[in-house]
């Protein structure tokens, strides 16, 4: 009877301890805070660490407000690490390839051309409006002379130029190609001393160093999509939207004079220059194309 007891018991003991054994443990820390079914691609962008919603919206070229509407988001500071933001309009985001392109369909045309396979190519059959064959009459050849290049281009009298003649004159006097939609006429944004050039390694825009209360002016028309002290680094900021593609900065401000959602006009006063969250009065002066750096040297006019 001991020695049941003694062998039993060691075992009876041993599956006690198994059971008291803690669960396996699971990382999920790759996807914390992040829907595995939302998508991921042209149009979102994956929250990091230290992200706001202003510097998401700033970096991609958009309007706060715009993002959050996006992403039904009522509380700007709510964002978390992981989360999967829209940051372009709905249309657009699913109108825009992994390479950028819009995908557009295939425009067939209005009709298709039936020849003869022994039909000269000298006199093709050209579709009318309606639908039937138009032939055209043959046209005869004859050995070039400048009397029969005159006598073929003379219409009313006067002797028609060469089409290539024609149109190197039509280039010269055309007037200059009108700007694009997405053109900005920019300006100056103060008349102080440049301080600082842009750099691609490290100053993003243009610094000016002035004095407290010299006048910041909008670079072009446009409107106001920030108008705050959100951004870290920043200090009282002002970001204007001048189309679909530029956006102008301009930071360390004294005082703002502008609200957000307002239509501001070029040369127009829209903050005093300061030294908020700055080592010095300047104003801190960018443009974005897309969201992106570029030099604003490249796009203010000469001086």
């Amino acid at each position: 009877m001991i020695r049941i007891v003694t062998t039993v018991f060691p075992l009876l003991f041993l599956a006690g301890c198994m059971s008291q054994l803690p669960a396996p443990a699971v990382d999920r820390s790759s996807t914390a805070g992040r829907s595995v079914n939302q998508p991921v691609g042209p149009g979102y962008y994956i929250v990091k660490r230290g992200d706001t919603l202003y510097r998401i919206a700033l970096e991609h070229g958009q309007d706060h407000r715009d993002v959050a509407m996006w992403n039904n988001i009522t509380n700007s500071a709510a964002i978390k690490e992981g989360q999967v933001l829209r940051i372009a309009p709905p249309v657009a985001a699913a109108e825009t390839g992994t390479d950028g392109a819009v995908a557009k369909p295939i425009e067939l045309g209005a009709g298709v051309e039936s020849r003869a396979l022994d039909q000269a190519s000298s006199s093709p059959d050209v579709a009318a409006p309606s639908g039937a064959l138009k032939r055209e009459p043959r046209v005869g050849k004859e050995p070039y002379s400048d009397e029969a290049y005159a006598r073929l281009n003379k219409v009313g009298g006067e002797t028609v130029k060469p089409a290539a003649v024609q149109a190197e004159v039509k280039a010269e006097a055309a007037p200059a190609a009108p700007a694009g939609p997405d053109d900005v006429a920019w300006m100056w944004p103060t008349s102080v001393k440049l301080s600082a050039p842009y750099s691609d390694g490290g100053n993003k825009g243009l610094d000016f160093a002035g004095k407290a209360g010299d006048p910041i002016l909008a670079a072009s028309n446009g409107k106001v999509v920030y108008a705050g002290s959100g951004l870290r680094g920043f200090g009282e900021l002002v970001i204007i939207k001048h189309n679909a593609t530029y956006l102008s900065a301009y930071a360390h401000n004294r005082k703002i004079l502008v609200k957000e959602g307002q239509q501001v006009s070029r040369g127009q006063k829209i903050a005093e220059m300061g030294n908020t969250d700055a080592d010095a009065v300047k104003l801190h002066f960018e443009i974005r194309k897309q969201g992106k750096p570029v030099d604003p040297a490249l796009y203010l006019p000469k001086r």
